[in-house]
């Protein structure tokens, strides 16, 4: 099919002209030889016509000249000279004595005279008549000499007439143009008969079966080949339409099929999820948007060769499973500096790379777009908006005017891709929140959600952003709102309703704009538990070369997981580590608190800085309480895969998660699915979507350090038994909600609404 596609405007002018042009070359190059030997030809006529003409002259001329020149009569001579003045190609003529000197010439050709002419005394010595062309003041004459003789055959003279070659010239030029001119609409009638021709047998049906392909490829697949030609093409079309319709048989199977086994499962599983999408979905297409890509491919520095890998992301935790249950397609910025590199034509690949499941489009973005739209509006803006951790939100017009321009380049990518029947779109995050409004202008068939995965703050502090009504008019673009909580469900609907003119439901939790009706739910987020096939094996000896690494044998291990971000609490969580051990000092060579960090959105101050006073802490607190080669915190500021951090997670004692402000936060879901021995307690903010359902936790204000300390404490010294049974429950309730029945409440969600 690929081979088809490529016969869109350029390439097929292209492949035309690959066709056309050695034809071309060849009929040009020989109508060029031909002219060139045509024109050869006319010249050598007209110069023996020239000689001829210049000869017959000469003769006429000898008898009066030799008169002239016995007699010593110069003034017959010089009238005879005269006559050639007014003439029209013959310039001139000239009479010489005996000793080749000019005795009489034409006026106009007085500098004649001066001229250098070598050959007359050759002349005079043979005998012998001489035509030439020669240059004269920078044109070019014709210059016949003949010489004068008397009775006894000696030489008394010589007489030269000069002719004007420029007719000659004139003719030969008007030669070559009437030469180039007949190439020239030879060529062209060549080209439009080749391309005619080329047009009719070839392109035509190409471009048709092309389309076709296109309304196959998009999920149209009821629709007959419009080829008509029984030759390879037929054949072809013919082959693809009995796929088409074993297709169409297929997909009524499975559905019904999915339909059956969805109802005699319980727990959901990717392949619950699977059945429920073709059951649900049929055959609609399903899409995903996000800027975070779910792959990418980096250089590595140290080999200095490209490597793919997992970006540190929640939505990437969240949603990679649910693709990879499904299929369908992942539209994300590429922003791997090796990406380019693993991509096709149009952008694709296939992922995981090891076994490929679904497809992921990345989007390129300039370094301008980047920094206005992701780094500026989005992370800058945004970001601190929806947080309540007391950082100042910085709204600039051309980042507001970036954010925009790269809404609608994602837009124009997605609309690229959808089927013809009604596609499901799913939109992620606060970088989106004009994509809905922009995608329905052109697709009012297309159904779309999106999924806020950070909190929604309340309408005073939204209504900080210049940008509110443009935003809340994107995002209620939308069929549906996802939010982790009810109380961000219901923070978005006062927004709408005391910033909009808009209707709100509170019965439906729907908001009503322009006639166009948005539903509010609230759909808590979660992992794909480690309980299904996709669990990450952990070797023992993975684990003993961690504890070897760093001297953790016998050593209490709390564990942090996070991007380095303002909103995750590592700055209170350090200061919780440093109260612990100056409350309860007989853990000092006991207790090991490791940090995985990844570093996130260095280009923005606020962050730099972050990263800084982190460093500067752990120092500072490694300093206070160091006992020969123990050190309280171990700090890993890199990033790490989710192989890498999975025998982490289960060789930590302690999780600790100490969001100031977080929409749901995984880490604290990840970590309860990976102590399958139950061994391990969770330190949880309260301040996290999370702490709503996993309330076995250890929960915590992550502000009050003295409580947090004491916290920690409570953990280490907790019993076994306690330990077991918190973790048990946590572990059922995720094994419950995970992120497949996360999907399918959405998905059920649409379809109860009739969307499809």
């Amino acid at each position: 099919m690929a081979f088809f596609v490529c016969f869109r405007k350029g390439c097929a002018m292209k492949k035309l002209l690959l066709f056309i042009l050695p034809l071309l070359i060849i009929v040009a190059i020989v109508f060029t030889v031909f002219g060139v030997i045509q024109v050869r030809f006319q010249e050598e006529k007209l110069r023996d016509d020239l000689m001829r003409k210049a000869r017959a002259v000469a003769e006429s001329m000898e008898l009066s000249a030799r008169y002239s020149l016995l007699n010593n009569d110069l003034r017959s001579a010089q009238r005879l000279a005269d006559r050639f003045q007014l003439r029209e190609r013959v310039q001139g003529c000239a009479i010489y004595d005996k000793e080749g000197k000019i005795v009489v010439i034409t006026q106009r050709f007085e500098d004649w005279k001066e001229k250098e002419k070598p050959y007359i005394a050759e002349i005079l010595e043979n005998k012998t008549p001489r035509g030439s062309l020669e240059t004269f003041k920078q044109y070019s004459v014709y210059s016949y000499i003949m010489p004068i003789m008397d009775d006894e055959n000696n030489t008394v003279g010589l007489v030269e007439v000069i002719y004007d070659t420029s007719y000659v010239f004139a003719m030969l030029t008007e030669w070559w143009r009437r030469i180039s001119l007949t190439l020239i609409i030879l060529v062209v009638l060549i080209a439009l008969v080749s391309l005619l021709i080329q047009w009719r047998i070839f392109i035509l049906p190409v471009k048709q079966l092309t389309e076709w392909f296109q309304h196959f490829q998009r999920g149209d697949i009821s629709h007959a080949h419009p080829v008509k030609d029984r030759g390879e093409l037929g054949k072809l079309a013919s082959e693809v339409e009995q796929v088409a319709l074993s297709l169409r048989v297929a997909r009524k199977t499975i559905s019904e099929e999915a339909e059956v086994r969805l109802q005699k499962e319980e727990l959901w599983t990717e392949g619950k999820l699977r059945d429920l999408i073709r059951a649900k979905l049929g055959e609609n297409a399903l899409f995903i948007v996000s800027n975070r890509e779910p792959f990418m491919h980096v250089i590595d520095e140290a080999f200095g060769m490209p490597r793919c890998i997992r970006p540190a992301s929640g939505v990437v935790t969240a949603l990679d499973p649910i693709l990879r249950a499904c299929g369908g397609t992942w539209i994300a910025h590429g922003s791997g500096n090796a990406d380019k590199k693993f991509t096709n034509s149009k952008n694709k690949l296939g992922v995981p790379p090891e076994d490929n499941r679904y497809i992921l489009k990345r989007v390129w973005l300039t370094k301008e777009e980047e920094d206005g739209y992701y780094y500026g509006f989005a992370n800058e803006g945004l970001w601190p908006l929806c947080h309540n951790t007391h950082t100042r939100p910085v709204f600039r017009e051309s980042d507001w005017q970036m954010y925009k321009e790269v809404n609608r380049k994602f837009a124009e990518s997605i609309l690229e891709e959808l089927p013809v029947k009604s596609p499901f779109i799913f939109i992620q995050d606060y970088h989106f929140t004009l994509l809905a409004k922009i995608i329905k202008e052109k697709r009012p068939d297309a159904t779309i959600a999106l999924f806020w995965h950070i909190p929604w703050p309340t309408p005073e502090s939204f209504s900080i952003c210049p940008y509110q009504k443009e935003i809340l008019d994107g995002m209620l673009g939308c069929d549906l709102i996802g939010f982790h909580v009810q109380n961000h469900c219901n923070n978005f609907l006062d927004t709408a309703n005391r910033l909009l003119e808009s209707r709100v439901d509170t019965e439906k939790f729907s908001v009503v704009r322009l006639g166009k009706e948005t539903f509010i739910r609230a759909f808590p987020i979660s992992v794909n538990g480690y309980f299904s096939g996709n669990i990450i094996k952990v070797a023992p000896e993975q684990i003993r070369t961690i504890k070897e690494e760093f001297n953790l044998q016998d050593k209490i291990i709390a564990l942090g997981v996070e991007r380095i971000d303002y909103t995750k609490g590592i700055v209170e969580r350090m200061l919780a580590v440093d109260r612990f051990l100056e409350k309860y000092p007989q853990y000092k060579n006991k207790f090991v608190f490791i940090q995985l960090a990844a570093p996130s959105r260095t280009h923005i101050k606020r962050y730099h800085d972050l990263m800084a006073e982190i460093d500067e802490l752990v120092e500072k607190k490694n300093w206070k309480h160091l006992e020969g080669s123990w050190r309280p915190i171990i700090y890993l500021k890199r990033h790490f895969s989710p192989e890498e951090i999975a025998p982490f997670f289960q060789l930590a004692d302690i999780c600790i998660v100490s969001s100031l402000h977080d929409g749901m936060n995984l880490v604290a879901k990840e970590y309860v699915s990976s102590k399958r021995d139950l061994n391990g307690v969770l330190i949880l903010s309260s301040f996290t979507g999370a702490a709503r359902e996993l309330t076995d936790a250890l929960q915590i204000n992550p502000y009050s350090i003295e409580e947090f300390a004491d916290s920690i404490k409570l953990a280490v010294e907790m019993p076994q038994e306690e330990k077991i049974k918190r973790m048990e429950n946590m572990r059922k309730i995720v094994s419950e909600n995970n992120v497949y029945r996360w999907a399918a409440n959405i998905i059920t969600e649409l379809t109860a609404l009739k969307k499809f």
